[in-house]
Formats: C-alpha cells, sequence, structure tokens
C-alpha cells in the first residue's frame, strides 16, 4: 500500500521534465515525501527521454502519471502508445496512476503493474462538480473491482457543501485506501484537511499548479507540520 512507502508528511509534488535537479533536491528538505512523475506534460514521449527524467528520481518514491486529456491532462496520443510508455516506466517507479475512464488500457496496465508488485492508484477527476455521495461510493466499487489498491477521486467544490459530501465521504471510506482532493478556491481546505479524516496524501506544487485549488509546497508543509507532526 502507498502508505507504507512515503513519509509522516504524506505530500505529493508534481513535476515535469523541465524541472531541475536542484529543484527536486530542495522539494525533499521542504517535505515532499513522494514525486508525482506527470509524463503526460513532457516535451517528449520518447522512452529514452521519459527514462532518463525518471532517473532523476532515484531514491524518492515515485507516481508515474501519463494524465488523458478528458481527465485533465495533457495525453492526446493512442491509448496504445501510452499503455507501452506505462510499461515501460513500470520497472523503475513505485506506484502507478491512470484513471477509471481509461478502459482500453486499464485492465492491462493494472495487471502489469501487479505482477512487478507495484501500487495501483485508479484515479477520477470531475473539474464540473461533486458527485453525490451515491455515486462518489459506485466510483469506489468499480476502481476496486478493476484491481485499484488505493482510489483517487479529485472533485470540484462549488460550494462548502461540495467539500463536506467529499469529506463525509472520506470518513466513511478510507479503509478502503484512499485520496480525496475537493478542487477550486471553495476546496483548498481539503488539501490540509482531508489527510486528517484518512486521505493518503495531498499534492503540492513547487511552481505551477496542476489542479485547482492546489497549494504551494512551502506552504503545505508549514501546515502539516504543525497539525501532524
Amino acid at each position: 500500500m502507498l502508505n507504507k512507502i512515503i513519509n509522516s508528511f504524506r505530500i505529493a509534488v508534481p513535476f515535469t521534465d523541465k524541472t531541475p535537479l536542484s529543484a527536486i533536491q530542495l522539494a525533499r528538505k521542504e517535505g515532499m515525501g513522494i514525486a508525482e512523475l506527470r509524463i503526460d506534460l513532457y516535451s517528449s514521449y520518447s522512452n529514452d527521454h521519459v527514462l532518463r527524467e525518471v532517473r532523476k528520481f532515484k531514491k524518492i518514491k515515485t507516481i508515474a502519471t501519463i494524465r488523458s486529456k478528458r481527465e485533465g491532462g495533457q495525453w492526446t496520443g493512442h491509448e496504445k502508445k501510452r499503455l507501452a510508455l506505462f510499461k515501460a516506466v513500470l520497472p523503475q517507479v513505485d506506484t502507478v496512476d491512470i484513471e477509471l475512464s481509461s478502459r482500453s488500457i486499464l485492465k492491462e496496465t493494472i495487471a502489469e503493474a501487479h505482477r512487478l508488485k507495484k501500487t495501483v492508484i485508479v484515479s477520477y477527476h470531475n473539474f464540473k462538480k461533486t458527485p453525490s455521495s451515491l455515486a462518489l461510493l459506485g466510483i469506489l466499487k468499480q476502481a476496486k473491482r478493476a484491481g485499484a489498491d488505493i482510489v483517487k477521486i479529485a472533485a470540484m467544490a462549488r460550494s462548502k457543501k461540495d467539500m463536506r459530501t467529499l469529506a463525509e465521504f472520506t470518513l466513511t471510506h478510507a479503509k478502503e485506501g484512499l485520496i480525496t482532493l475537493s478542487m477550486g478556491k471553495e476546496g483548498a481546505l481539503s488539501r490540509i484537511l482531508f489527510p486528517s479524516l484518512g486521505s493518503l496524501l495531498t499534492f503540492a506544487h513547487t511552481g505551477h499548479s496542476t489542479a485547482p485549488g492546489q497549494m504551494d509546497l512551502k506552504t503545505t508543509a508549514f501546515f502539516f507540520k504543525k497539525l501532524y507532526s
């Protein structure tokens, strides 16, 4: 499980191939627990380039993410190519994140990750709204049936009520292995609060946000140190 491979701060930081090694080292000092490799944001998807970038994170726990365009990422290529890229990087990372909506490659990606004894995050992103509690439960069940070790749900909060809906869901189902985030201004507090409810990770940036409401690492680490250390 992911909670066995990250430190107590539980902060993940997204990186692209434009990140210098010095910035990665600084992020570690500032409280990063795990690096999210946002491969969909890389300037090249060639195996050589991607694997060279992955090697920058030697001795750092990593999540490989190749986020599809329909769920907020930049991958617009053929799914067979995305599957091949997942397979190329899997031996070099600790965890893989693949969207529940990636039906054509979901089963094979999960099977390969588990064959290599890697942790699998199956994710769901909704940039328009927060689904109802019943719909959230359906997403969790689908992801678990697909083989998820951890289910990530990130949903836009249009009101504090939306954040409460996801907070209650997190409290009720944390034992299943969840990462939950309320996106947007109304949900910004979730990035500090939800780990106390059982969410395994929060995400923070070091210069460029990859999701609405994402805080910078320094701010996030400050609150985590005050609240959780």
